[in-house]
Parts: structure tokens; C-alpha cells; sequence
């Protein structure tokens, strides 16, 4: 990698041109990509730009319209948003199935690189994922998920040095920023306080906040022990969500708020807030990560109790 290497590919200017919507979608200002105009944009980053915005819609929740809006769209960039689309829908093996055929005609697509990375780890395929994202020419989104899946198979070592290898070319762009972040809150010790102050300005900076941004500053604030200042951002964080819920609109992925969610679990445990545990808990969809860990424990502490009871018995 050279240092005329931009973040979002090999070429420099066409890195900066769509610098603020990539910007934009990696900080969760999700409608502020849709608000992005395009009319000024080269035509060779038309599509990379319209691409993020279909996402967008999708982390918004609107699957149809983001669906109907690619229609008549062709290539294996669309291709790969349609079969993304389905993995969001629920429909794992449907999208599985589309993603090795898209793989198997395109891999060397940037799209298809990082959606069929996204896809292939969530179905458990991690060798595949990395494999495939490896192939990548200079994509810092591609390097952002290789860290998150080498920090998913507690690779911190692995995760470190990818992070490192983008910061020699991509210096501080905020996507080598976040996933360094990332690494940072588990690698810990004076790593969390560098973790805390990237997060904390994405958070607090009125044109890059977000319900992302303040869950991830709350985190942060969890690790350094700061459980007020973790409460102070995550209430921010389910407000923001009330208000746009009352106006009819989210600049936020219903992932991030159910992540707001998740953490509130989390924090309420910790402050010993018994009532506000519960009530977030009902609010948890039944698949979420943080309920099936929950019901796991919660059937393997019956199981011990039951041993127990019975030996108590004889």
C-alpha cells in the first residue's frame, strides 16, 4: 500500500469525493447519507455512493424501499445490497446461497467484498469472510470487519496488527480511528481512555453524533468504571430515539437502538437498578445476543440447582 493511497480505495481523489458520506454512514448518520447530494459526484463514484445510501435504508429498517429502489439496477454491487438485504430480512440461507454465487463471478467487487464478508461470518463461514475480504485494494471498511472478526475470535494479537498496517497508509481516517477503538477496549488499561476520546467526539460533536456514536461512548465510560457519565450517555442516546419515534422519523439503525437497549441491560445490572434491568430486558428482541446468553445461564443454573436439590435429598 502506498501513501497515494486513499481510505476508500486506491485513489486518492476519488477517496475525498466521497469522504463525507462514507464519513456519515461509518458514524451511524444514517439520514444524513440519504440527505447526501450526488449531483456534483464523478461518475465513477456514483455508484459507490448510491450503494451507501441503498444501506442506509436498510440499517433504517426500510427493506422494501430500499428493495424497490434497485429494481431495474444491474451489476454485482446491487446485486451483492439485494442479497444483503435478505441476510437483514432474516432470510440467512437465502442471502448465503446469493452471496457464493456473487463470489464465485465477482470477488474482486469492493461491495461484494464487504457485505459477503458481513454475511459469511454471521453464518459461522470465517475462514471463507476473511478470505474474501482479504481481497480487498485499499477498502478501510474491509479492514474494519477483518478487526472486528479477528476480536470475535479472541485474535486480539491479529486485530492489533491490522489496525496498524491501515494507520501506516490511512494515518487518522476515522474508520482506522474506530476500528483502533475497538481493539483499544479490549486490549484495555490506558487503551480505554483513547477509546473513550474518539467516541466521546464523535458523541458530543453536534454534525457527527449519534445513537452509535453515544452507545459507544457509553461503553467506553462502562470500562473506565464512570458508570454516571455511562448513564448520562445512554440516556441521551434512548431519548434521541423517542424524539425521532414521536416525529415519525430515525437517523439511526434499528441495530443501534437495540444495542441502547442491550447496554442499558447492562448498566442497570451494574448500578443495582432491579426495575429499570427488567424493563429493558422485555425490551430486547428474543434473539438477541444478550437474552439467548441470559436464557443459556439461566437454564444451566437450573440444572446445577437441580443436581444440588437432589443430592440434598438423599
Amino acid at each position: 500500500m502506498t501513501s497515494e493511497s486513499s481510505p476508500y480505495g486506491t485513489d486518492r481523489e476519488h477517496g475525498a469525493e466521497l469522504l463525507t458520506i462514507h464519513n456519515a454512514f461509518h458514524q451511524g448518520q444514517y439520514q444524513a447519507v440519504l440527505d447526501f447530494d450526488t449531483s456534483s459526484l464523478s461518475k465513477s463514484n456514483i455508484t459507490t455512493a448510491r450503494v451507501l445510501k441503498v444501506r442506509a435504508q436498510i440499517a433504517n429498517g426500510d427493506i422494501q424501499g430500499a428493495l424497490a429502489g434497485i429494481e431495474k439496477e444491474k451489476g454485482p454491487d446491487f446485486d451483492a445490497v439485494r442479497a444483503f438485504a435478505q441476510h437483514s430480512k432474516g432470510e440467512m440461507s437465502t442471502a448465503e446461497k446469493e452471496f457464493e454465487q456473487l463470489v464465485e463471478k465477482s470477488s474482486e467487487n469492493a461491495t461484494v467484498q464487504i457485505l459477503g464478508g458481513i454475511v459469511l461470518q454471521a453464518a459461522g463461514r470465517t475462514e471463507e469472510a476473511l478470505s474474501l475480504l482479504s481481497k480487498h485494494q485499499g477498502n478501510l471498511e474491509a479492514i474494519a470487519i477483518i478487526t472486528q472478526i479477528h476480536l470475535q475470535q479472541n485474535r486480539t494479537d491479529l486485530a492489533l496488527k491490522e489496525v496498524a498496517a491501515a494507520r501506516k497508509w490511512a494515518q487518522d481516517s476515522l474508520l482506522v480511528n474506530i476500528a483502533d477503538s475497538w481493539v483499544g477496549t479490549r486490549v484495555g488499561g490506558e487503551s480505554y481512555q483513547s477509546a473513550f476520546y474518539v467516541f466521546e467526539e464523535m458523541a458530543q460533536t453536534p454534525s457527527s453524533t449519534s445513537t452509535k456514536s453515544l452507545v459507544s461512548q457509553a461503553i467506553t465510560e462502562l470500562h473506565l468504571g464512570r458508570l454516571p457519565e455511562a448513564d448520562a450517555a445512554l440516556n441521551q442516546a434512548l431519548q434521541q430515539q423517542k424524539n425521532e419515534a414521536g416525529e415519525g422519523r430515525s437517523s439511526s439503525s434499528k441495530d443501534d437502538d437495540v444495542e441502547a437497549v442491550a447496554n442499558a441491560v447492562v448498566l442497570a445490572t451494574l448500578m443495582g437498578k432491579r426495575e429499570e434491568q427488567e424493563r429493558y430486558l422485555k425490551e430486547l428482541r428474543k434473539g438477541h445476543a444478550l437474552v439467548v446468553d441470559l436464557d443459556e445461564k439461566g437454564r444451566a443454573f437450573d440444572l446445577a440447582a437441580g443436581k444440588y436439590a437432589a443430592k440434598v435429598a438423599t
